[in-house]
C-alpha cells in the first residue's frame, strides 16, 4: 500500500469515527453530560484558549479555564513530563547498563524493578503526597517512578541481547574493552533503549491524571480530572484528547530519533 493511499485510508477512518460520534449524539438523544457532541468538545479546544463573554450581553469576560488556557495547562504538564521522564532515562540507563556488567547486582535489584513496575501510580501516589508535598515535587517523582524501571529493564535487555559473536569478533580485531562497548555494545542496545523510552514516556502520559489530581492546576491532567468532577465532559474529553495527540506527537519524534540513530533496527 502507497503512503497516499494509507494517509487517504486513515482520514477516511477518522472523518467516520468523528460521523458516527455525531450520528450518536444526534439521534439518540443521550445525556450531553455522558456523551457530548464533537462540536462541543471543539467549542472547549477554542473557547478554552481565548477570553470569552462570562454571559449573553455581559461586559466580563473569562481567559481560559480554572485561571489559565488550555495551552498553559499542557505546558505544565510536558514541564512535570520532561522532568521526571527524563531524570527516569537517565537513571534507568545507567542502572541497566550497572546490572548487564554485574550479574550479582542484577540478581539483587532485578525482583525490586519488577515490582515497582506492577504497581499502579494511583497506588502510592497518597504516599507521594506524605513524603514529599502536595506540590510539583511529588509529581515528578511519581512520573520518575513510572518510567525509571522500564528504561532499566529495556536496557539491560538490550545489553544482555547483543550478540557475544560481534564483541569476540571485535576483540579478535584488536579492539579494546572500550571500543568494543562504543562500537559494538552500544548500536546493539541501542534500539532496545530507544523502545524503552518510547514505552516509558507512553506510561508517564497514561499517569499524568493520577499525578496530578491532587493540586494539579496548571497542568492538562488535573484539568481533565477536575472537569469530570464537575460533569463537563466536554472539557474532560478535550483534555484527554489534547494528552493523547500530545503523547502521540512525542512518540512520532521519537520514532524518528530512532529511525535515524539506530536505522538497523528489524533488519
Amino acid at each position: 500500500m502507497t503512503k497516499m493511499r494509507l494517509r487517504a485510508l486513515q482520514t477516511g477512518t477518522f472523518a467516520a469515527l468523528i460521523a458516527l460520534w455525531w450520528a450518536i449524539t444526534r439521534l439518540s438523544g443521550i445525556d450531553p453530560v455522558v456523551l457530548p457532541a464533537p462540536g462541543d468538545v471543539a467549542r472547549q479546544l477554542i473557547d478554552t484558549n481565548r477570553c470569552v463573554p462570562l454571559g449573553e450581553g455581559s461586559a466580563r469576560r473569562q481567559c481560559g479555564v480554572q485561571g489559565y488556557f488550555l495551552w498553559q495547562h499542557l505546558l505544565a504538564t510536558v514541564q512535570r513530563i520532561l522532568v521526571g521522564a527524563g531524570v527516569g532515562v537517565i537513571v534507568g540507563v545507567l542502572l541497566g547498563g550497572l546490572l548487564a556488567a554485574r550479574p550479582t547486582v542484577r540478581a539483587l535489584v532485578e525482583p525490586y524493578l519488577s515490582f515497582l513496575r506492577a504497581l499502579p501510580p494511583l497506588g502510592y501516589i497518597g504516599l507521594l503526597i506524605v513524603w514529599f508535598g502536595i506540590g510539583d515535587q511529588s509529581k515528578v517523582v511519581l512520573l520518575f517512578l513510572t518510567s525509571f524501571s522500564v528504561v532499566t529493564a529495556s536496557t539491560l535487555s538490550g545489553i544482555v541481547g547483543v550478540k557475544q559473536d560481534w564483541a569476540l569478533a571485535a576483540r579478535t580485531l584488536g579492539a579494546s574493552r572500550w571500543q568494543v562497548f562504543r562500537s559494538v555494545t552500544i548500536p546493539g542496545a541501542l534500539p532496545e533503549v530507544l523502545n524503552g523510552i518510547r514505552l516509558a514516556l507512553a506510561m508517564t502520559w497514561a499517569s499524568v491524571v493520577a499525578a496530578e489530581m491532587n493540586d494539579g492546576i496548571p497542568g492538562i491532567g488535573g484539568l481533565a480530572y477536575i472537569s469530570g468532577t464537575q460533569l463537563n465532559t466536554a472539557l474532560t474529553i478535550a483534555s484527554i484528547i489534547v494528552i493523547g495527540v500530545t503523547a502521540l506527537l512525542m512518540d512520532r519524534l521519537l520514532q524518528a530519533i530512532e529511525r535515524r540513530r539506530a536505522p538497523w533496527r528489524g533488519k
